[in-house]
Parts: C-alpha cells; structure tokens; sequence
C-alpha cells in the first residue's frame, strides 16, 4: 500500500501534520508513507522514521501553471492508493485528482468536495489542550478507521547535531550550570511580531526574574530588527544576551533549542518546534491569530497569551477577521497584562 499526505507552505504546518505519520505507521506497519512539502520545510522532519519518502513542492512549480500541471502528473505515474490532503487548496486539490488514488481525503469545502471520497468538516471548538489544528488534522483518518489520538509532533535531532550544538555553546561561554532561553524575537510578518519596545520589557522582565542567559532566534537578514531590540532593553540585560550566538541554519538552530530551558517570544513556528523537541514554551499570540486552534498542549510547561484573555470585550467578531487591525490591537497588548503569568511559568 502507498499513501500520500499532502502539506504545503509553512513549517508549523509541516510539522504539526506529521502527526499522521505516527497514527498512519501503527495502522499500516509495512505501508510506504510519502509526505509532499514545500522544500523550504525539509528540516522539520528530517531524520523521522515514519516517513518513508520526501516529494518536494518547489518555488517553480508553484509559481508555473505548466509546472504544476506536469507536477501533478508525475504523482499519478506513483499510483498511490490513499491520499490525504491536508493543505486543501487549489493546488493540492489538482495533484489529488491527477494522483488517480482509490481513496481520497480532505476538509470539506464546497468548491472542491468532487475532487475526493471523503469530505471532513473542521471542529470549531475543542474541549481539550491539544488545540483544533491537532484534533483537525487526525479528523482526516477517520475514514481510515482510525481513532483519533492526540499525538504530539516531534523533531529528530541525530546525537551528532546535539554534541555539536553543545560544544557550539560551550565555545561561546555559555554556563550550563544557569538557564538558558531563546527569544523568538520576531514573528514571520511584521502583523505576527510583538511590538520591538513591548519585547524588550518582555526579556527585560526574564533577566530580572532569572538571571538567565539569553539567545535571539534570527536569521542573518533580520540581524538589524533583532539589534533593534536589543537596544531597547536595559543596559543590564543587554549584558545577559548573546546576540552573535544562533543558528544559521534550521536544523543548527533546533540543535541549540534542544539545550534551552524554553522558548519565549512570538508564536510560531519557534514555538511549535520547541514543544517538538519537548522544551518549555511561552507564546505570545498575534491579536488576529485564533488560539484555540494553535496553542498546542496547553499546559504549565506550555502557556500561551493572547490580547483576547484580557480584554475580551474587544473581539466583536472572529480572531481572523481583524487582521487588517493587528497593529493597533497589538499597542493594546501591553506587557503588564501578563506579567504574572510569565513571572508563574518562569517560576
């Protein structure tokens, strides 16, 4: 038996559907299981055992009717017989017809329930702590006979990338004997990042509750945006944070994550492969961001904050619906509405 997952686009995304691999491998043991993806997100599931091939979704084929067209059909040529489609857009809805399996799977929407065999109605609400984009996302192997189960999504690191990263730290005087965090300082948009000044008050008041030492999640491009940050927090704090210390690459820096305490800062994908690798979490939500579906295993280890525990009264209509308004609603979300939450977790 050959099946097919089909997850486009961003890493949170990738990462979080990999949870079907485990269910899937545990109903069919001896199954090929092959995961389609964007190529920028390989780093997530490299190394993962329940995924027996990698099919890469590339820029040019994204950006290429022609290419998208002969895409498709180089996946039925692989005749698989169960796809599963988890991304449910029109891409993905066209490698699903052309992949010509007995069985296909995806979320219901009107325009496109022709394409498959089974059309799953998304939950709107969910009385657990794994959160909607799990219990989603496990709705899609119903059809399977397949309970859901509340699998967490997990990263792969190789003992050779986790002695490396130590040594790493270590050559940089990084003191395991005190905590260590990383700051997811900025988010993938500037309507998913924290305001920089509400940042800094943010890692100020972690350095003041701990006297931990402190690395930035960045990449060489956003080096300017981070030191931005940087200097708006206290000069004593400013002593506490490493700033040249990160990882160039995906994979170097979940290798450091491993060795953090938590991970504090914008939620996303740092937050989501942080409790991947099972590290501590603190995510502040995007005012537009709906959180019952991306807070993931809520619990004391894993907390997360959003303008909506606060100020309710704000929310006239649906999280999604006001992003256009992320900015001014972000200048509401003031630090000192969840100091003592953070001050607890910390604790």
């Amino acid at each position: 038996m050959k099946i097919l997952i089909i997850q486009q686009k961003m890493i949170g995304d990738v990462l979080t559907s990999s949870i079907l691999f485990e269910a899937l491998r545990l109903k069919y043991p001896k199954a090929q299981l092959d995961y389609l993806v964007n190529d920028h997100t390989v780093a997530v599931i490299e190394n993962n055992p329940n995924i027996d091939n990698l099919i890469l979704f590339t820029k040019e084929v994204e950006q290429s009717k022609a290419k998208l067209f002969k895409f498709a059909k180089s996946i039925g040529h692989e005749k698989y017989d169960i796809v599963v489609d988890v991304y449910s857009k029109i891409s993905s809805n066209l490698i699903s017809i052309f992949s010509g399996a007995k069985t296909k799977i995806s979320y219901h929407k009107s325009y496109s329930t022709l394409f498959y065999h089974h059309n799953i109605k998304r939950e709107k609400s969910n009385s657990g702590k794994s959160g909607l984009a799990i219990v989603n996302r496990m709705q899609l192997l119903a059809p399977l006979g397949i309970e859901p189960k509340f699998i967490k999504p997990k990263i792969y690191l190789t003992e050779k990338e986790i002695t490396n990263s130590k040594r790493f730290l270590e050559d940089h005087k990084i003191d395991f004997n005190k905590p260590l965090y990383m700051i997811s300082v900025l988010g993938s948009g500037v309507k998913k990042t924290y305001p920089f000044n509400y940042m800094a008050k943010v890692i100020d008041t972690l350095v003041e509750e701990t006297s931990g030492q402190i690395l930035f999640n960045y990449i060489p491009k956003q080096e300017a945006e981070a030191k931005s940050i940087l200097d708006l927090c206290k000069q004593e704090t400013q002593q506490h944070v490493f700033f040249n210390v990160f990882g160039k690459s995906l994979r170097e820096f979940l290798a450091l994550t491993h060795h953090c305490d938590a991970v504090i800062g914008n939620e996303g994908g740092a937050i989501n492969m942080a409790k991947a690798l099972g590290v501590k979490t603190f995510a502040i939500f995007s005012p537009w961001i709906d959180k019952a579906t991306w807070s993931l295993f809520e619990n004391d280890d894993n907390v997360g904050v959003h303008l909506k525990d606060f100020k309710p009264e704000l929310y006239t209509k649906p999280e999604k619906a006001f992003k256009n308004e992320a900015l001014s609603l972000y200048e509401k979300f003031e630090p000192q509405l969840f100091e003592d939450t953070l001050k607890n977790f910390l604790k």
